[in-house]
This record gives C-alpha cells, structure tokens and sequence, in this order.
C-alpha cells in the first residue's frame, strides 16, 4: 500500500532513539529522547501560491532531515511508527 501526502507534507520515517549514552550507560524508555532525525518516505507535490501555481518542494523522497522536536502526527503504517510533517517543519536536509 502507498500512502502519498498532500500539499507540502512529508511522510517521514523517523530514525531509532538511542538506547545507551556515549559512555555506555543503557538508557530506560522513559529516559529516552524522541528522535528529531528521519527518512523522507514519500512527499506531496508542494503547496500553491495565492494564484494557485504549484510551490516546488525542496525536500525529495530518501532525503534524510532534522525536524523539529514537536512536528507532525504520528502514524502507524504496518506497525511501524511515521510521521506527516510539513515541509516547513525540516530544520535540515542531512548530507554525509
């Protein structure tokens, strides 16, 4: 199944939090920070301007970005945790 978001949205897989520190300390569930990194899975085709054109989306489909802490909704696709974000909400397209 395909799931294709609407105007500047993007579904985002987010990456997996961290599960011990730096040096080595496991940390619990309820220690655990949300992760603010993920996968762009798939995005719509932009937002329109007052005159109704089309904007083109700067963020593409496998791009890896930082969004903010709080953005989007939260969705489960194939029991596995997404999100629908705006394309205004990517602080960062991660390059390495």
């Amino acid at each position: 199944m395909a799931y294709k978001p609407l105007g500047d949205r993007l579904l985002v897989k987010p990456n997996e939090s961290e599960e011990k520190t730096k040096s080595g300390i496991v940390l619990p569930d309820s220690a655990k920070e949300k992760p603010q990194e993920g996968l762009v899975i798939s995005t719509g085709e932009g937002a329109r301007d007052d005159k109704g054109a089309r904007i083109a989306m700067d963020v593409k489909v496998g791009n890896t970005v930082l969004y903010s802490k709080y953005a989007g909704t939260e969705v489960k696709i194939d029991g596995k945790e997404h999100l629908i974000i705006r394309e205004s909400d990517v602080l960062a397209i991660i390059t390495k």
